[in-house]
């Protein structure tokens, strides 16, 4: 029962969720429309950079040109988890120690830059491709978590 003194609790996304959600909008700027990926490295409940996956910068995005496709995969495009940890870079920001959102689980060449740039926690809603991220992710003791989305 509400009252002035003890209105009814609102429901509020927990911090995971708000920042699934927020990689979930990321991913809407994607440019490779094989895959709409979007990533955001967080650290201390703020947001430290986003990605999103797209060509390098200055040339026609895969919407424009076309793909280029070598074993079934979009070449052309960077990853969102790698232009997410290219924008920290760039922007002199230190991701050390953060977790990165995304989208969907990394693939093995962006598992390998989250390690080495120190991220400790990796958040996902679907599974990509790669098994070997979770035997590796024990060995270098990076938490994996799969995360249910909304949007799905």
């Amino acid at each position: 029962m509400k009252t002035k003194e003890f209105p009814e609790k609102i429901k509020r996304a927990s911090w995971d969720e708000y920042f699934l959600n927020i990689a979930e909008v990321v991913a809407s700027r994607s440019t490779c429309d094989r895959k709409f990926v979007g990533a955001v490295i967080v650290r201390d409940k703020t947001i430290l950079s986003t990605g999103y996956n797209g060509s390098i910068r200055k040339l026609e995005h895969c919407d424009e040109a076309g793909h280029m496709m070598e074993n079934d995969h979009c070449v052309a495009t960077i990853h969102a988890e790698a232009n997410a940890i290219l924008q920290a870079a760039k922007n002199g920001v230190s991701i050390d120690g953060g977790t990165i959102y995304t989208t969907a689980s990394p693939c093995w060449n962006c598992f390998k830059l989250i390690a080495n740039a120190g991220i400790k926690r990796i958040c996902y809603t679907e599974f990509y491709r790669d098994e070997r991220i979770f035997e590796i992710a024990k060995k270098v003791g990076i938490e994996l978590v799969k995360l249910e989305s909304k949007s799905a």
